[in-house]
């Protein structure tokens, strides 16, 4: 861990912050703080920025109610510039969208970006709009049995694939498991943040009770 005398502010006593999603890992927006508002940020655990228009601390969330609650403070290799991972509570952006970067300014015609979020949003719109020889509509539209009956099928795949150790058909089922679930997730109201919540706390579980062991 290093101190706050160790960051290197700017000739006006601020560095540049960039807040990012604990859960979706998504760059929410890029803020400033000052030594004071670093300080306040890590006492409050709570997002404190310097406003640079305003000229004042602004701590994210105090009129909003959209604070982000901090999990962790990250300076790069040089300790002028910093990362802060952070679960929020609402809209990061004042326009009231998740993340403040929404506009895209040039994109790979070779290369795709993927994430679990993106392919979330597909599978709902999928469920939403009804798209015509979709085999995800078929499965919203056939329902709760036929989506566990599917899952059901990959779970044997998986096992499958698994006991004749063969790498690639495993890796191939347990991507169907995967979609499939999601499927499941989306029928049943789950989201990607509420899997993920539960496995952080079973984390904080597994430590305290490897940090209890060691004790003993």
């Amino acid at each position: 861990m290093i101190n706050i005398d160790e960051l290197k502010f700017d000739e006006k006593g601020l560095i540049p912050a960039i807040v990012v999603d604990s859960i979706t890992k998504k760059v929410l927006t890029l803020a400033y703080m000052n030594r004071e508002s670093l300080q306040i940020s890590m006492d409050k655990k709570k997002t404190c920025f310097w406003s640079r228009s305003r000229q004042e601390l602004w701590l994210k969330g105090e009129t909003s109610g959209n604070f982000q609650n901090i999990v962790s403070i990250t300076a790069d290799c040089d300790n002028d510039a910093l990362v802060v991972v952070v679960e929020k509570e609402g809209p990061a952006c004042h326009l009231g969208t998740d993340s403040c970067f929404t506009n895209p300014v040039w994109q790979s015609d070779e290369l795709s970006e993927f994430s679990l979020e993106g392919l979330m949003e597909l599978l709902r719109g999928r469920k939403e709009e009804k798209k015509e020889g979709s085999y995800t509509t078929y499965l919203f539209e056939k329902g709760l049995d036929k989506i566990l009956k599917k899952i059901g099928e990959e779970c044997t795949e998986v096992i499958i694939a698994a006991k004749a150790e063969d790498k690639a058909e495993t890796v191939y089922e347990i991507a169907d498991l995967a979609y499939h679930t999601m499927v499941l997730m989306l029928q049943n109201g789950i989201t990607l943040e509420d899997i993920h919540r539960e496995l952080a706390s079973r984390h904080v579980i597994d430590h305290k009770v490897k940090q209890e062991k060691m004790t003993k």
